[in-house]
């Protein structure tokens, strides 16, 4: 019955989530700034996914948090490569891992965040990003490791460019691992489906 309900939370916490960005991005209807050198990036953000083949199984993952991002070069290499590099750094106050034992509760910190602009394409501003940082939790992640893990991660997604704001959408693979802490070491792998809404802005 646990496990119901905790699937149940789940899916819940996705749809609302869907919902309020979808509403927001639509909100933003009209074509605005996007990622410029010397430019800032703000943006609220949360996702969900479940484990997947490599690691620990049957366990789900939601995480809401905070972006701050300075773009730091203006467009590079050719072609469909064309792009601007970003630095960005990532609070992440809300961390539920949902395993079959218990719900597991943390807050995260992404201290480096590597990502690619490409070049926008209309109200489009695609990029690929690798990031990683640390979580803290209040029950082992997974079952009987460690509390302490690192969080490795790679996404690819798009901005939807507003008059004002934006709203993005990305496929993200996360790795969840305690790096050898604990005596056990079995990492949880998960896909996650993660939206945002943020700005960009140049000073």
């Amino acid at each position: 019955m646990q496990k119901v309900i905790r699937r149940r939370d789940f899916w819940i916490l996705s749809f609302l989530l869907f919902s309020l960005v979808t509403a927001a991005g639509e909100a933003f209807a009209q074509e605005g700034a996007g990622p410029e050198e010397d430019g800032r990036e703000v943006q609220v953000w949360a996702g969900g996914g479940h484990s997947v083949p490599g690691g620990t199984k049957r366990t789900g993952v939601f995480d809401m948090g905070l972006r701050y991002g300075w773009v730091i070069t203006g467009q590079h290499l050719p072609g469909v490569l064309r792009g601007r590099f970003e630095y960005t750094v990532d609070a992440i106050p809300v961390y539920l891992i949902f395993q079959p034992a218990n719900t597991a509760y943390a807050v995260g910190f992404d201290p480096l965040g590597l990502k690619w602009n490409f070049e926008r394409r209309r109200r489009l501003s695609p990029y690929l990003e690798l990031s990683g940082g640390v979580l803290f939790s209040n029950h082992n992640v997974p079952t009987f490791t460690n509390k302490v893990n690192f969080s490795p991660s790679a996404a690819f997604g798009t901005h939807i460019l507003g008059e004002k704001y934006n709203w993005s959408v990305e496929l993200r693979y996360l790795h969840i691992s305690n790096a050898g802490l604990g005596n056990n070491n079995p990492g949880l792998n998960t896909v996650q489906v993660r939206l945002g809404v943020g700005r960009f802005w140049k000073k």
